[in-house]
């Protein structure tokens, strides 16, 4: 048996291809993160830039990059930003239907909204649009969806004029899902996540699962903002799940790494590298790239039930193996 704790583990970030990066940059640093990590590559013609929260009131201000949930990884393609035909698939519609989007949870969802609009950002979604008047949806550069959420009951931050992006948190990842019991299997009993709330949608046809590792915060029991008992925490993977999908043999979501390309993996970090990929073999995954594979052997790459790829990467804080 491999002897790697899962409790150790944390969904360290998610990552997405960007046509220009500072445009991007520049979008999630409004929203109040920090680019704490750039790594070149200029052999390979691609850069990677890492964005999280990072003031004094962030979960994890001053991490190190691998000993943190809730970030966000640009990955661009040197070029892309030249390109007048060059445009990401954000997941949302077909061709390459699959990953849903990124979400932020603020203090004052009202007055952050309003910060974000007259800045010249666009939306998907405004808050008053629709029927759920308690979440909205901002589209960054590429048109990726942003969705924001807030950490106190909408009722009582209505008039409040006021946001710092100093509480904000990098809640959740949202993918789409085929069969719900084999992507729930998968990142509980493999992954070592824990489903933390589940929202289920009858009349609508379909269920959110939100997983995340609790680590010392624990299983949440009590409501954050009345409706969403884990708006205020980082690093959570929502899996939506649409009823039937499961029962149709052709069906099939996109994994954003063929064409068209956008979203590109989901990673963790853990708590030993070689022990956790033994694990992973223990529990027959499916490979992307093992550790032995290719020229980096300090990451590895699993798939998902619907062939998402789950990066799995070394908690450099746990045990010092490379520069990274």
């Amino acid at each position: 048996m491999a002897s790697s704790d899962t409790s150790k583990y944390k969904f360290n970030h998610s990552m997405i291809r960007v046509k220009d990066p500072k445009a991007s940059v520049k979008f999630y640093e409004f929203l109040g993160m920090k680019q704490i990590k750039k790594v070149e590559f200029p052999d390979n013609k691609f850069d990677l830039y890492f964005l999280a929260y990072d003031s004094p009131d962030s979960t994890s201000p001053g991490a190190h990059q691998s000993d943190r949930e809730g970030v966000i990884e640009l990955t661009h393609n040197y070029g892309t930003e030249s390109d007048p035909n060059y445009k990401v698939a954000n997941g949302n519609s077909e061709p390459g239907k699959g990953f849903g989007h990124v979400c932020i949870s603020v203090d004052n969802i009202q007055a952050a909204c309003s910060r974000i609009e007259e800045a010249g950002y666009r939306f998907q979604k405004k808050l008053t649009d629709g029927r759920m008047k308690s979440i909205a949806f901002a589209l960054d550069p590429d048109g990726y969806w942003v969705e924001i959420i807030g950490q106190n009951p909408v009722e009582k931050t209505e008039g409040i004029k006021e946001t710092n992006t100093g509480g904000y948190r990098m809640n959740h990842t949202m993918i789409r899902v085929k069969d719900q019991l084999a992507s729930l299997k998968f990142y509980q009993e493999t992954m070592g996540m824990t489903l933390l709330r589940t929202s289920e949608n009858e009349s609508a046809g379909f269920n959110l699962y939100f997983l995340g590792y609790p680590g010392e915060r624990g299983v949440p029991t009590e409501s954050a903002n009345n409706v969403n008992p884990v708006a205020d925490r980082e690093g959570l993977l929502e899996l939506t799940w649409n009823y039937g999908t499961e029962k149709d043999p052709n069906f099939k979501y996109h994994d954003g790494n063929g064409e068209p390309q956008g979203f590109g993996h989901i990673c963790v970090s853990v708590d030993d590298i070689d022990e956790a990929c033994k694990r992973f073999d223990e529990h027959k995954v499916s490979w992307k790239k093992r550790l032995t594979d290719g020229r980096m052997k300090n990451v590895a790459f699993v798939l998902d039930p619907d062939g998402y790829w789950v990066e799995v990467i070394q908690n450099e804080k746990l045990k010092r193996t490379s520069n990274w």
